[in-house]
């Protein structure tokens, strides 16, 4: 079959049946059902969707999600911006839409799609343990406009209402503490092992090391223990939601 004729007969355009030919797009689970019934491959076809799946993202968020998958405890204190478990679609989207050079619309949608399937996390069972540190200031930017602000800032309070999370803010008004020189991210497995990395410790690379994972532990106490407790944070996050 001619593209054309295929694309017409499974509902879809030429321009994305040659896309797809050509490796240069990932097929959706409905275009691989539609192309397995058309051509009679009884199931052949369809049963690719699980692959197709799996590389729908870039392989670094890939490589992200697959470590987050196997982690009982993740502890994350993050200096600008909020954490990618804790983005609302609208959030995510409009960071990504801001970067230069620009990302194409089907970009986009990618990234935020593998943004928004690593929050699979929350339906772990069990489920893992999991810690946020945010900056103050990350909450107070209204990025997206003020509906996607206040859609984020509810996502904020939903996610801080979970069992296993435990959500703090570090006010602004808060002096010089360990996390002033960047992200602080440490996880702990099954198995006992565990992985870390700060932009500002050990030339950002990710270490396993106890000795190296006990400096990133103890500065991510400290600054816990600076932060607001989880229940005040709640309660800011309400008030700003109030405010907008």
């Amino acid at each position: 079959m001619r593209a054309c004729e295929f694309g017409a007969a499974i509902g879809y355009g030429e321009d994305l049946v040659r896309k797809v030919e050509g490796g240069r797009r990932i097929p959706r689970p409905e275009f691989l059902d539609r192309s397995d019934e058309v051509l009679g491959a009884r199931g052949k076809i369809a049963t690719m969707k699980r692959d197709v799946a799996a590389v729908r993202y870039p392989k670094k968020v890939r490589d992200l999600a697959g470590v987050e998958a196997k982690a009982v405890e993740i502890a994350a204190y993050v200096a600008h911006g909020l954490h990618g478990l804790l983005q609302a679609p609208g959030h995510a989207r409009a960071l990504f839409e801001a970067r230069q050079p620009p990302y194409s619309e089907h970009e986009v949608e990618r990234m935020v799609a593998a943004r928004m399937a690593r929050q699979s996390i929350y339906e772990r069972s069990p489920a893992p343990a999991l810690g946020f540190v945010q900056e103050e200031a990350a909450l107070r930017r209204p990025i997206g406009g003020r509906p996607e602000w206040r859609r984020q800032l509810e996502r904020l309070l939903e996610i801080g209402q979970l069992r296993n999370v435990t959500l703090q803010v570090m006010p602004t008004h808060r002096e010089a503490h360990p996390g002033m020189d960047g992200d602080i991210r440490v996880m702990k497995f099954k198995d006992g092992s565990a992985v870390g990395w700060s932009n500002g410790a050990f030339n950002g690379r990710r270490v396993t090391e106890p000795k190296q994972l006990r400096i990133l532990e103890l500065r991510y106490g400290i600054i816990r223990a600076e932060a607001l407790t989880p229940r005040e944070t709640l309660a800011l996050i309400e008030r700003m939601l109030g405010e907008t």
